[in-house]
């Protein structure tokens, strides 16, 4: 499970086995939340555990390191 951007407090990891869409999962503590990030805006596919105001952040910060992440995803899975 490869953390693939540390920021704001936030873990993004994209399984390399994982399936499409491209999506990363974002760890706080012990919260977690999917979040797809195609099409060109990411969208939250589920969060459990995480307080309404991280996962604000999270979805934040995916979409200010969308193009990053979604270059990372392809690495993956090409």
């Amino acid at each position: 499970m490869p953390t693939v951007l540390r920021a704001n407090g936030l873990r993004f990891i994209i399984y390399s086995n994982d399936h499409e869409p491209a999506h990363v999962h974002v760890i706080l503590g012990r919260g977690e939340a999917k979040i797809d990030l195609w099409p060109q805006t990411p969208r939250l596919v589920w969060c459990e555990g995480m307080a309404h105001n991280d996962l604000r952040r999270a979805m934040r910060t995916t979409i200010e390191h969308r193009d990053y992440l979604k270059k990372k995803w392809d690495e993956f899975h090409d």
